[in-house]
């Protein structure tokens, strides 16, 4: 356990030292630090058990419970306790088939953070473009796993693993996507809650408390076209939008 302790934090030092952020205002640029030791516990903790349920992840939390414990991260122990009590309720075969329905089917709940800014929109290929460049200048090779860009256990794991500050800056520009995820995994009652709730704390700023707050903290340029949602549906956030609609799609 110890060891796996020093491979990670070793592996965001070795990432993350000597990096700078540059003048610029794209959002990605921002430079809100380096994670500390119990960020980057956190970070790579909820990547791993935020993805589709196994018997690996399932081994690998009473690991990431002595982690955040070693860090001293209350908040942290008590959200992966309550997804090891999610395990422990049903046979893994329903656990599997709960993820699939909330997060697979269920767009309320959706890890793609750009979804809830761009939805099902031509513009959203900007977006994700803007995740592939992150990876693409950390000068590491990134492994999707078949997922999109923006699926946040993937940032998550880059910003424990690869580069903190690159990661944070992404994860703080998206701040209204996790704030309201946070919000429907409150209001269902699902697992995960604690995890994201422990990455909006990690983040600057205080979490907004209401809908409305939300949409303060984003762009106020409006959609130019949807596909799949309203322009007026309050999941859809003006955030990181050109002033401009762009004239064809970009992967």
């Amino acid at each position: 356990m110890a060891g796996f302790f020093s491979k990670l934090l070793g592996k965001a030092d070795s990432a993350s030292a000597g990096s700078a952020a540059p003048a610029s205002t794209d959002p990605f640029d921002a430079d809100h630090g380096e994670a500390s030791d119990a960020e980057r516990v956190l970070y790579q903790s909820a990547s791993v058990l935020m993805r589709y349920p196994s018997e690996e992840i399932r081994s690998f939390i009473p690991e990431f419970l002595e982690l955040a414990r070693e860090v001293n991260h209350d908040a942290l122990v008590n959200a992966i306790e309550d997804v090891q009590r999610w395990y422990d309720s049903a046979p893994l075969e329903d656990i599997a088939g709960q993820y699939v329905q909330e997060y697979d089917l269920s767009r309320r709940h959706s890890f793609h953070m750009s979804y809830w800014t761009e939805g099902d929109t031509r513009r959203r290929g900007e977006a994700l473009t803007r995740f592939k460049k992150m990876y693409r200048d950390s000068g590491m090779v990134t492994d999707l796993h078949g997922e999109l860009p923006d699926y946040l256990p993937l940032v998550l794991e880059f910003t424990a693993l690869v580069d903190s500050r690159a990661g944070r800056a992404a994860l703080q520009a998206y701040r209204p996507s996790l704030e309201l995820l946070r919000f429907a995994l409150r209001d269902d009652s699902l697992a995960f809650y604690g995890l994201v709730q422990c990455i909006c704390d990690s983040l600057p700023g205080e979490s907004p408390q209401s809908s409305a707050e939300i949409q303060k903290m984003a762009r106020p340029n409006p959609p130019s076209e949807t596909v799949g949602l309203e322009p007026t549906d309050p999941r859809l956030l003006p955030l990181l939008q050109p002033s401009t609609p762009p004239t064809s799609a970009r992967s």
